[in-house]
């Protein structure tokens, strides 16, 4: 999703005084795990840090999206 982790930030649902309160979004910290692939820890959408990145079932993965996807799959293909 990139360029969109607005739309899996959970401060639109808990934090009412967030700039994207109420915003419709995808309920990723729910997950049993998830992972987000970032370049850096800039904050995003509407300049909101969004509080997912710090859920202890999230997993950050930094780096260029397709770059370091190609090169996952390059080792498991290998």
């Amino acid at each position: 999703m990139h360029g969109h982790r607005g739309v899996v930030n959970p401060a639109a649902q808990e934090d009412p005084a967030s700039p994207i309160a109420g915003m419709p979004v995808l309920e990723v910290w729910k997950a049993k795990t998830s992972i987000v692939m970032k370049r850096s820890m800039a904050s995003g959408y509407a300049g909101v840090d969004s509080p997912l990145f710090y859920k202890d079932n999230n997993r950050m993965l930094f780096g260029d999206a397709k770059a370091t996807l190609d090169e996952i799959f390059g080792v498991l293909k290998a």
